[in-house]
């Protein structure tokens, strides 16, 4: 019996007249959506295809819009090459396989300092040429991490991670203790000023090319809180970095961002404040989306990453008085948080 997606790949190099050049198609490891990733190798190039679990309508696709989008901030993203609406297939510039997270392991401490530069520097220009580029074209501008999405993200962490992963079912009173609790972290972030976010910026989603960052993964672009990507770069679930690079690469974003080459103390520490209290949230989502891959759909590989997620959250529980009560209400539950 044919595979179908072989099918549809085969039928997507005839139509492009690619297939007389090509020499293999290799499948790729794919992210946690439905979406499958092959190499195809030619003979003097190759491709990336991704194929959607169905027919896709192109023109209208977040990822093309938001490829658009970040084109003209500019941003380094794949080129989209070719496209299929019937086959639901997109064929994609081939940015290897080298991402951040793989390539630091190799890097000399020079060349790590100076990545993380460039990525800080891309977050920057996002959020600059964000603002000037908004339009009703581009979907991100059109949804943000307002209450509602913020509030989804602390149940599906507490359904997630806690429920399904752990197996604990807290008393309803202390549902009732925490949803206090989230509640009002959720009201200070989505009160926050607003800027164009990519929304999963960490290791895995920027591939090292032609010694540059590309930026990948982006369709769910939206607006949020102008600490949102720094914390997912460096409160990263899949990377350690130490307190001396997170302390300089802050300093070097709001040098960045704002056009100067220092800042207040007091503005120094208001920004830390802020950014600790959305790693708190953002990390809190991660545990969820950890056990979700686990639980629900048998992806254990996530599971090597929940302790330094859970370091996260315990070092920010702790560093702050307000946030007291949280752990209080957590440590019973979550060992790693006492």
């Amino acid at each position: 019996m044919s595979d179908p997606a072989t099918d549809r790949i085969q039928q997507y190099l005839q139509d492009h007249n690619l297939a007389r050049r090509v020499t293999k198609v290799l499948p790729l490891t794919g992210d946690a959506s439905d979406r499958r990733y092959f190499r195809v190798l030619m003979r003097d190039d190759s491709i990336v295809l991704a194929l959607h679990a169905g027919p896709i309508e192109f023109e209208r696709m977040p990822f093309v819009l938001v490829a658009d989008l970040l084109h003209a901030v500019p941003l380094p993203v794949p080129r989209i090459l070719h496209h299929s609406d019937t086959l639901g297939i997109i064929g994609l510039q081939d940015l290897g396989d080298v991402t951040l997270q793989a390539h630091l392991g190799a890097a000399t401490p020079g060349e790590h300092d100076a990545l993380y530069r460039q990525a800080v520097f891309f977050i920057a220009r996002l959020q600059q040429r964000g603002s000037e580029l908004a339009s009703d074209r581009y979907p991100p501008y059109g949804i943000a991490f307002d209450t509602d999405k913020l509030s989804w993200e602390f149940e599906f962490f507490y359904r997630y991670f806690l429920k399904a992963y752990r197996g604990v079912s807290p008393p309803v009173r202390v549902q009732e203790a925490l949803s206090k609790e989230w509640s009002a972290i959720v009201e200070e972030l989505a009160g926050e000023r607003r800027v164009l976010c990519h929304r999963d910026y960490h290791s895995r989603n920027l591939m090292l090319h032609d010694d540059s960052l590309y930026i990948i993964d982006f369709q769910d672009a939206r607006m949020g809180p102008d600490t949102y990507d720094l914390v997912s770069l460096l409160r990263d679930s899949y990377v350690d970095l130490t307190s001396r690079q997170v302390e300089e690469l802050i300093a070097y974003f709001l040098a960045v961002a704002q056009g100067r080459a220092g800042v207040s103390p007091d503005e120094a520490m208001e920004f830390r404040r802020r950014f600790d209290l959305m790693a708190l949230q953002r990390n809190f989502k991660a545990l969820g989306t950890f056990g979700y891959q686990t639980v629900t759909r048998g992806n254990s590989v996530y599971i090597q990453y929940m302790p330094r997620t859970l370091n996260y959250v315990r070092s920010n529980l702790v560093k702050y008085p307000r946030f007291g009560r949280l752990q209080e209400l957590l440590a019973p539950l979550i060992d790693e948080l006492r």
